[in-house]
């Protein structure tokens, strides 16, 4: 069953140890304003998958990070999100695979839920009966001699 949380709040999430960021919902309309980031468009025809993927974080993440929490400039005084801070955030590798798993996969696993289905035991085929015929096996012959 697919539960609805219909209040659409913004969550936190831990990326890494001390790192945590708060998050809109991945609705939707986020995805599709994504999907039009100057930079998703500007991609080069024949763009390698993983460009892609690193061009598709970056501009959710960019429309879906409200606020950190553990994130600081290079005199470890912290610092708001804004679209350089985040596009390093997510350079370095464990969390940008945490920022995948935990909120891009996580919407995308749902999306695929609902393209599944278990086979119906009431289904048109349920009751139907196997009507093909083994293949004749051929006949062994005497070895000539």
């Amino acid at each position: 069953m697919l539960t609805l949380d219909l209040t659409n709040a913004p969550q936190w999430c831990d990326l890494i140890p001390g790192v945590r960021v708060r998050l809109r919902p991945l609705t939707t309309a986020l995805m599709v304003s994504a999907r039009g980031d100057p930079a998703i468009a500007d991609l080069p025809e024949g763009a390698a998958t993983e460009e892609a993927a690193l061009a598709m974080a970056r501009a959710l993440a960019r429309r879906a990070i409200l606020e950190w929490e553990g994130i600081g400039d290079a005199d470890g005084n912290p610092i708001e999100p804004s679209p350089e801070a985040i596009d390093a955030l997510l350079d370095i590798w464990p969390a940008f695979e945490a920022f995948q798993t935990s909120y891009i996969a996580k919407a995308l696993l749902l999306d695929a839920e609902k393209n599944v289905s278990a086979p119906l035991p009431t289904g048109p085929s349920a009751g139907a009966k196997a009507t093909a015929q083994p293949a004749a096996r051929p006949v062994p012959t005497a070895p000539r001699g």
